[in-house]
């Protein structure tokens, strides 16, 4: 980037991470880039408000969220340059693209109520090879894929990702959406990056689990990090249980991992927990 003085990046979430990590350890020269660099885009999983907001205050730069899925070609959805970006929004339907909210009955949600994304266009691809079982699963006979992602739409058509469906974490017979708290953790001062999975356990069915990366030097400990989750998170919301890495399993473009890591907490017995 600063060798070739780019001027457009597009990167999935933990890259503008990972370039906020290099510009904090010195080995990244802020001026060279920004001076340079016009437009930024994200896309590939949903971008934490305060990486966006961390990194726009760095290198000066907006960053244009958009959304998509293989099975969509990939783009369905951005924020557009000739529009009034919207921070935290996965934009507007590009050209040619329909996109809706399904409430659980099938019907259109309401403004601002969640429920599952749904695309219908000339990107939504003709289906699974050799699996008719799981196209007809995942696309109706009007056309609309069902994405498996939570959403919401705003009175001017603006759409949000809250979260994967098979994400959502029921404790206690509440729903809880990780991405919501991961937002929350990356607020505060010692975490670098952070993912929060749900874990078998007794009573509450799953309870949840925090995966934190801490900055550099930080000293924070699991119990001051629970106790901040309490006072900064509703109460049956905040994770009862925090683990340490040095860094959280990734796929080769930079997604977090968190099947994998559900699966090392299932084949593990449910450990002892901070807090009720």
């Amino acid at each position: 980037m600063q060798a070739e003085q780019v001027t457009f990046f597009a990167g999935v979430p933990t890259m503008y991470h990972a370039l906020l990590h290099c510009e904090q350890t010195g080995r990244l020269d802020i001026a060279k880039i920004a001076d340079r660099m016009r437009v930024a885009v994200s896309g590939g999983a949903a971008l934490p408000a305060e990486v966006m907001r961390r990194f726009e205050q760095r290198f000066g730069v907006p960053i244009l969220e958009g959304y998509g899925l293989s099975e969509t070609s990939p783009v369905a959805t951005f924020n557009r340059t000739d529009r009034p970006r919207r921070p935290g929004s996965i934009g507007l339907p590009v050209w040619g693209v329909e996109v809706r909210i399904a409430a659980d009955d099938g019907s259109d949600a309401k403004d601002g109520e969640p429920g599952e994304i749904a695309i219908r266009g000339h990107n939504v691809m003709k289906g699974y090879i050799r699996r008719p079982g799981a196209t007809a699963r995942a696309i109706d006979r009007d056309g609309w894929f069902r994405t498996g992602d939570i959403g919401t739409r705003d009175g001017d058509g603006y759409l949000c990702v809250v979260d994967r469906k098979k994400e959502m974490i029921i404790r206690g017979g509440y729903n809880v959406y990780p991405r919501e708290l991961e937002e929350v953790l990356l607020t505060h001062p010692a975490v670098s990056l952070a993912a929060v999975v749900g874990v078998p356990f007794p009573g509450h069915g799953e309870e949840i689990k925090a995966f934190v990366v801490r900055v550099p030097g930080a000293d924070l400990t699991e119990a001051a990090l629970i106790a901040w989750c309490r006072q900064n998170m509703t109460a049956y919301k905040y994770p009862r249980l925090v683990e340490f890495r040095d860094s959280l399993p990734m796929t080769a473009s930079g997604k977090i991992l968190k099947r994998e890591l559900a699966q090392q907490e299932q084949a593990e017995p449910a450990p002892a927990r901070s807090g009720s």
